[in-house]
């Protein structure tokens, strides 16, 4: 099972986050990786400040016989075409996609797998949980509904779904 999450919390080419996500999903797909599995959209405030705008979090279920470093080349061209400069981390961003789980391999990287912070991020797990319930973090054995209930509830509370 591959995972990949998206977010975004500025306008691009594309129209709105949501819109964003929407059309990144579609070019992932024109590129030959199938999507199996698709989460709801949901917002997020933003981290670490805010203020800033709100963010547009999804995770889909994908099929590919790529590598994971050919998928994290394929993912970093989408990203540029629709607008994402990389500046100070954790900066507003037009979009944002990350490898989440390729099969459960544990790997140091580039790309590390699973992604380094998963477990400790609501906005990827909730939309995980949608897209595979029951899946297994590959180090700690967790399941994604184990990960989540460990979360604190005002992070957990904080990701809804994004109105339509």
């Amino acid at each position: 099972m591959i995972l990949i999450a998206l977010g975004a919390n500025l306008p691009s080419s594309a129209g709105a986050p949501a819109e964003t996500i929407a059309e990144a999903i579609a070019e992932i797909s024109r590129r030959g990786i199938k999507t199996t599995a698709k989460s709801r959209f949901y917002a997020t405030p933003a981290w670490p400040d805010p203020a800033d705008p709100q963010f547009v979090n999804a995770v889909i279920r994908v099929e590919t016989s790529l590598s994971p470093d050919a998928i994290m080349a394929l993912l970093h061209e989408i990203e540029s075409l629709y607008g994402r400069t990389r500046s100070a981390k954790n900066a507003p961003r037009t979009l944002d996609v990350d490898l989440i789980d390729v099969d459960g391999r544990i790997e140091g990287g580039p790309p590390a797998l699973p992604h380094p912070r998963l477990s400790q991020r609501a906005f990827v797990l909730i939309p995980l949980a949608d897209v595979a319930p029951g899946w297994r973090h590959p180090v700690s054995g967790l399941t994604v509904e184990q990960l989540i209930a460990a979360l604190p509830e005002p992070e957990r509370a904080a990701v809804r779904p994004a109105s339509a």
